[in-house]
């Protein structure tokens, strides 16, 4: 019964995100699990992993759809496949938790301490999740907390340190409601007194307003990068883009031009001297193509500046299986799915100048990459706007898009920065410096987005220090826990 709560645990805390938006389920399933490994004899291992499975089962259920409709993977084959991926997170990003709570908990705990312990491991598995194997920085407890008036905390601490304040405060009311100790309901208050304090606090103010206009195509990703159809892709940009010369910014989503940039020349050409003439920013995503000395070709997902805007960028941050194949030499060709188009790109530099606007800088993600918040930091240092193109039709209707949204929207509040976010077919939208979803075009359809953004002034303190602080915490409070241990294990017998 106890493995099996755990299980649902996970689930629950899922409903936290994006759409379903119900924050305390996520701060429930935090205090259920912490209650689970402080207060039974359940194995923490055990508990932590079969958390983490009904968590990604749930929580990453949209890889499904990419493996199956687009990958034309059988039904069968593609459940196979998204169980192997939700049974590796959790055992990577997940049952850690179990060693780690274990390893760190004092012989003798009080419960104060038991609590400090659950969170130090909690965060610390976070912030593995944003590295190892490339990392998959997804269903971060910070991000339940967008919505509510903690997401200002992020500004300082990040979603990272945003998180551990979260977990703290469930973890804590959840020992306090166990035994009715005040010190543990300081330890749940606290926390909250915290975030509150700092969601009144503003380190940015407005600069010059711009007008923008973000083209959302809805082609079909079936047979979007079908020869044939590169021409009528590029006409149904052009079209929709026709009325919008006016906008001071004009962006077009993830590899909405389906050519090289050498097959597409003479359109780049078109398109530069139409915004040069009209004082327009163009930002478009482009697949490139170098020609290596060996004869063999470098493939990158590019972002490039036309008109008044200059510069490239290439996605610094690939997604595995979709843009490269990890022993590329035995899953090559197995299935349809590891053959998908762009599957055998490049990374770009993690050094990269951002795009030179008219009005200053743009720090740049491509899709998946936005999920990367130290990625993005370093970006948005001298940015005066963020921006992300996307291209999540891979995920049809499911939750992921959503999710994504609430992702990107979260590198805005802790940059002090708008965010312009263009897509193929969702969600494209406008977010304000506090995360806010200012506008946004529905979902499925095609549409151009029209709105203004504030080219923002000065610095968050994340946008200094990042996420150091939370590390510098955990390290400290990990190195304390460990000796406290070890005095229990060495001090004689009473």
């Amino acid at each position: 019964m106890t493995y099996a709560l755990a299980l649902v645990l996970g689930v629950v805390y899922v409903f936290g995100f994006a759409p379903f938006d119900l924050w305390p389920a996520t701060l429930l399933a935090i205090a259920g699990l912490y209650v689970l490994l402080a207060q039974t004899n359940a194995n923490p291992l055990w508990l932590t992993w079969l958390f983490g499975v009904g968590k990604y089962s749930f929580g990453t259920s949209w890889v499904y759809v990419s493996i199956n409709v687009y990958g034309n993977a059988p039904p069968l084959l593609a459940g196979f496949l998204v169980v192997l991926f939700v049974l590796g997170l959790a055992f990577l990003f997940a049952a850690p938790l179990g060693y780690l709570f274990t390893r760190l908990r004092p012989r003798s705990p009080s419960a104060v301490a038991t609590v400090l312990v659950f969170t130090t491991a909690w965060v610390l598995m976070d912030w593995v999740s944003t590295w190892l194997f490339t990392g998959f920085p997804w269903l971060l407890p910070g991000y339940a907390l967008l919505d509510t008036f903690a997401a200002q905390t992020a500004s300082v601490l990040g979603v990272l340190g945003l998180g551990l304040l979260g977990v703290l405060a469930a973890a804590g009311l959840a020992a306090f409601v166990w035994s009715r100790r005040i010190s543990l309901g300081l330890v749940a208050v606290v926390p909250v007194l915290v975030m509150f304090a700092l969601s009144w606090v503003t380190w940015v103010s407005p600069g010059p307003s711009k007008q923008v206009a973000l083209v959302q195509g809805n082609l079909d990703q079936a047979v979007k990068w079908n020869r044939d159809q590169a021409v009528p892709n590029v006409r149904k940009h052009l079209r929709l883009s026709a009325q919008h010369w006016d906008a001071d910014i004009l962006m077009w989503p993830e590899a909405a031009v389906t050519l090289y940039p050498q097959q597409a020349q003479g359109l780049l050409e078109s398109l530069g001297e139409q915004g040069r003439s009209t004082s327009t920013d163009i930002v478009l995503g482009i697949p490139g193509a170098t020609a290596l000395p060996d004869g063999t070709y470098q493939f990158q997902n590019l972002a490039i500046g036309l008109g008044e805007a200059r510069g490239r960028f290439a996605k610094v941050h690939l997604v595995p299986f979709g843009e490269y194949v990890p022993l590329e030499s035995v899953l090559r060709g197995l299935i349809e799915f590891f053959d998908l188009p762009m599957s055998s790109s490049s990374p770009g530099s993690g050094h990269q100048p951002n795009i030179q606007l008219r009005s200053g800088q743009a720090a740049m993600a491509i899709c998946y990459e936005i999920a990367y918040p130290e990625s993005m930091r370093r970006r948005a240092v001298d940015a005066a706007v963020l921006m992300t193109i996307s291209n999540d039709t891979w995920f049809g209707t499911s939750i992921g898009p959503l999710q994504h949204m609430q992702i990107a929207r979260m590198r805005a509040v802790e940059n002090g920065r708008w965010l312009l976010r263009a897509t193929n077919n969702g969600v494209t939208g406008i977010v304000d410096h506090r995360g806010r979803l200012v506008t946004q075009l529905p979902q499925f359809t095609e549409g151009v987005l029209r709105g203004s953004v504030e080219l923002m002034q000065g610095r968050t303190p994340y946008s200094y220090v990042g996420h150091w602080p939370v590390l510098a915490a955990l390290l400290a409070a990990c190195v304390a826990l460990l000796l406290r241990r070890r005095s229990e294990t060495t001090s004689p017998p009473p």
